[in-house]
């Protein structure tokens, strides 16, 4: 067993509850965690189809047909022909989708950075090295 489960278990819970703050910071309250997902990986790619995006998102076709559905409801995506295969389309986003993606983004780093301005000196420098691991950590392969 791993000396350090009581330290992952602590480490989980704490990003999973900071996780859940940060989803709260949207531009558009009426989308929920999957389309947000679904948008920064639009932007992160570019254009990009269905099964694409679901392959990313690691979830089923229907079940981004769904999400991708409400952005495009909400003006946030747009479906354009692909240039070679006519039996697929193309998953863009909008500039109105971009918008709200950037306001978004600018929300929730406001909010974290005015928690971060209330540590002490010596937690922002913890919280900065901290940082590192835990990025290394995300693209462990193990």
């Amino acid at each position: 067993m791993p000396r350090s489960l009581a330290l992952s278990n602590d480490l989980r819970i704490a990003v999973a509850r900071l996780s859940r703050r940060l989803r709260r910071a949207v531009a558009d309250e009426t989308l929920g965690f999957p389309h947000m997902s679904a948008l920064g990986t639009m932007q992160k790619c570019g254009a990009i189809t269905l099964q694409e995006l679901s392959t990313k998102e690691r979830v089923t076709p229907p079940s981004m047909l769904r999400t991708v559905q409400g952005l495009v409801d909400h003006g946030y995506v747009d479906r354009t022909p692909h240039e070679t295969d006519g039996r697929k389309q193309l998953l863009v986003i909008t500039d109105e989708g971009q918008q709200m993606i950037e306001e978004t983004r600018r929300r929730r780093n406001l909010w974290l950075a005015t928690q971060i301005d209330a540590l002490t000196p010596d937690e922002r420098q913890t919280l900065q090295q901290a940082a590192r691991i835990m990025e290394r950590l995300a693209e462990s392969d193990a």
